[in-house]
């Protein structure tokens, strides 16, 4: 196969590709030059210690920095340029993120929360939005358990299910979740980490950025590792877990947490 058909057939493998993506808050720069890729059908982990840059490469990609925040580089999703788009344009051509802070709408219930997750879908006319109500609840059975619960009143695990209940609404492509497991208790975040790898079979793409890094390497398929705003390693998942300088410093805690 010649270079040029080996290059046709990777670019149509890949859904999202980032390159020398760079952000700056005022004049502090919080990532510097990042090329990620996420192959279609896959899970694509960031690991990195807090304040690495994890957050503010996920909010770079979505087009949602603060108003502070300034991005350069490029973002190609399916092949299109989307640098320039704003965060709604990016949502309708099928990119999502769950942020750390969730986001919900406490006063609201939770099946409000989900069908608020659907109606750009409903506003662009789709008819059968609404059948994506139940396969969330297939996906997360507590949250139709608690469908007229208001979301504020929910557990963690709870919330964190409800946050990424209400993106799969949307319908995405590409799922971006930040720091899923945070503040979350070890068995909790064990199911979480079980949900991800089966939303794998629904055919949503997912990129995850994570300060637990024996939990993400162990559902990701490839993995970086982003210390101060920069990639310093990446390959395939299961090398990262077995990386002497993964291990030391970011899996050194992991069989503690596991007994736990």
């Amino acid at each position: 196969m010649s270079q040029s058909m080996n290059q046709t057939a990777e670019q149509s493998n890949t859904l999202l590709q980032v390159k020398g993506l760079t952000a700056r808050y005022g004049k502090v720069t919080a990532l510097t030059e990042t090329d990620l890729v996420v192959p279609k059908g896959s899970i694509v982990t960031v690991i990195g210690a807090n304040g690495a840059g994890k957050s503010t490469m996920l909010n770079a990609i979505m087009g949602a920095l603060p108003l502070a925040g300034q991005a350069a580089g490029s973002v190609v999703y399916l092949g299109q340029d989307v640098s320039t788009w704003e965060v709604e344009r990016r949502v309708s051509v099928g990119m999502s993120l769950v942020p750390e802070k969730r986001e919900l709408f406490s006063s609201m219930s939770v099946q409000d929360n989900l069908m608020l997750g659907g109606f750009r879908r409903y506003r662009a006319g789709e008819k059968d939005w609404m059948n994506t109500l139940d396969e969330v609840y297939a996906l997360f059975p507590r949250l139709k358990e608690r469908y007229q619960q208001q979301s504020g009143t929910l557990s963690g695990g709870e919330r964190q299910m409800l946050a990424v209940g209400r993106a799969l609404m949307a319908k995405p492509q590409l799922l971006m979740l930040d720091e899923p497991s945070l503040g979350l208790a070890p068995r909790i975040t064990r199911e979480i980490f079980h949900i991800i790898a089966r939303l794998r079979q629904t055919g949503v793409s997912i990129l995850l950025v994570e300060q637990n890094a024996r939990a993400a390497l162990q559902v990701a398929d490839y993995g970086y590792v982003l210390e101060t705003g920069a990639v310093v390693l990446e390959g395939p998942a299961k090398d990262l877990a077995g990386n002497p300088r993964v291990i030391e410093s970011y899996l050194g805690l992991g069989k503690h947490e596991e007994s736990s």
